[in-house]
């Protein structure tokens, strides 16, 4: 379903400045039509600043439907209209490529990402993931590594993204299960105990990229 207009758009710019790239912004949909969105300046709600965007600026948005549903997808800014307000004029997105989310059923894709694991004091150690979603990750690590389920964990994740940008992203996770794999390394299932939204939103995006990435195979 793509998103109506009146409709309020949740947006960040991807940016290679860290501090921008973690702003989030309020917009409303103001018209749009078969290729393009155009919606209302952005405004910060933290600060009551409103954002200045670029042609070429790159996106992530997310609407809200009935019952808390977070429909995430990117785009671009394509230009600006002035006829009785200013309105910006963003790429409508194909409804195949808008990613639904609901805080149950996070979306989890395959991915080797690396990330920095604090145990404790005594052991840190570095780790590759095997799949990453929104609501917990899965990773890999070696086999002698003395690890034990239900433990709190400090982490940081490497996410690379498709135009460039990489973003480490903290979280705190509870070790869920570990295996012991065949070939003598360990894969531990991980939900994540405390993660700003921001953050989460990082991951989701990185999620949202794969999923394009497997589609187009």
């Amino acid at each position: 379903m793509l998103p109506k207009v009146n409709q309020i758009l949740h947006i960040q710019i991807n940016s290679i400045d860290e501090e921008e790239a973690k702003q989030e912004y309020k917009s409303r949909i103001a018209d749009q039509d078969d290729n393009s969105i155009f919606m209302e300046i952005p405004i910060n709600e933290k600060t009551g600043r409103l954002k200045k965007l670029y042609i070429g600026d790159e996106i992530s948005a997310y609407f809200i439907l009935d019952g808390g549903v977070k429909n995430y997808f990117t785009t671009s800014v394509l230009g600006f209209t002035d006829d009785v307000i200013r309105l910006i004029q963003i790429r409508k997105p194909a409804p195949e490529t808008i990613t639904k989310i609901q805080r149950r059923s996070f979306l989890r894709v395959p991915a080797e990402l690396e990330m920095a694991v604090k145990y404790s004091d005594q052991l840190q150690f570095i780790a590759v993931t095997d799949d990453v979603g929104g609501g917990g990750i899965s990773f890999l690590c070696d086999g002698y590594i003395p690890l034990a389920a239900q433990q709190m964990v400090s982490c940081w994740l490497l996410a690379n993204y498709k135009n460039g940008q990489i973003e480490h992203i903290p979280f705190k996770g509870e070790m869920v299960r570990i295996k012991m794999l065949e070939s003598g390394r360990q894969q531990v299932m991980m939900r994540f105990a405390e993660i700003t939204d921001r953050d989460r939103q990082k991951i989701i995006r990185y999620c949202f990229e794969r999923q394009l990435e497997f589609r187009k195979m």
